[in-house]
């Protein structure tokens, strides 16, 4: 078994993902619209889906926002260096919520960011 995505709704799937290709550079995979179902799913990632997990992003026509709610916690990406990455992000027009450092209670340097959803998603600096 592997994972093979994670699915996150989405209030406008353009600006979404313009934020995931643009601001995290990532590729739009596929895309797809289901006229009788009313939605709209666009796949984007770093590796193709066969190599790698990616992330869903569902639009559901005439939704333009979601209750996040409390279980939802974040998506990890794993980086270089994080103060960097945050800085090409914010270059970018993303928006970093937590600035690069090491995390409370250990040393593995983090940072977030948040899409246009209101999203979490970690940036892991690599071990050196």
């Amino acid at each position: 078994m592997r994972i093979l995505h994670t699915m996150l709704r989405v209030g406008d799937l353009d600006r979404s993902i313009a934020f995931y290709t643009e601001v995290l550079g990532m590729r739009l995979l596929r895309r797809h619209d289901f006229p009788d179902g009313k939605f709209t799913l666009a796949f984007v990632g770093y590796q193709d889906e066969q190599d790698g997990a990616v992330l869903e992003l569902t639009y559901n026509w005439g939704v333009d926002a979601y209750e996040l709610g409390t279980a939802y916690g974040h998506v990890a990406l794993e980086v270089e260096d994080a103060a960097k990455a945050c800085d090409e992000i914010r270059k970018r027009g993303g928006k970093v919520v937590r600035e690069a450092g090491p995390m409370k209670h250990g040393t593995t340097v983090i940072a977030f960011v948040e899409d246009p959803d209101g999203y979490k998603v970690e940036l892991i600096e690599r071990k050196r």
